[in-house]
């Protein structure tokens, strides 16, 4: 069993920053590939950020590209993402979650999931 714990939500103004953590315990880190996905309220989830196990990609959505950086340490078991140039429409629960190796950008894919972190943007 793999176990994802997210950190690093709040509020921010618009063209703020924040960064985001999650924590994975469980299993060896390294042999999985970490994503992020967001939620907004009335929208399905969607796909944010990936990066391979051994870091290879890294994949965003056309969305957040230039904006958001996704990146891990498998010494601390720990993906980030580091979020610049915030916009309102950036609001939302952000996901964190785990496959096997090779990343994928549909949710279905993923087995394990954090229980989300709140990430709110003020215009």
């Amino acid at each position: 069993q793999v176990q994802l714990v997210e950190s690093g939500g709040g509020l921010v103004q618009a063209g703020g920053s924040l960064r985001l953590a999650c924590a994975v315990s469980g299993r060896t880190f390294s042999n999985y590939a970490m994503s992020w996905f967001r939620q907004a309220p009335g929208k399905e989830r969607e796909f944010v950020a990936a990066i391979g196990w051994s870091a290879n990609g890294p994949a965003y959505a056309d969305s957040v590209k230039d904006r958001f950086t996704i990146s891990r340490d498998n010494l601390k078991n720990t993906v980030y993402l580091q979020m610049y140039s915030l916009k309102p429409e950036d609001t939302a629960v952000y996901y964190c979650a785990a496959r096997l190796f090779r990343y994928a950008t549909n949710s279905h894919e993923y087995q394990y999931w954090g229980q989300g972190t709140q990430v709110t943007v003020s215009s």
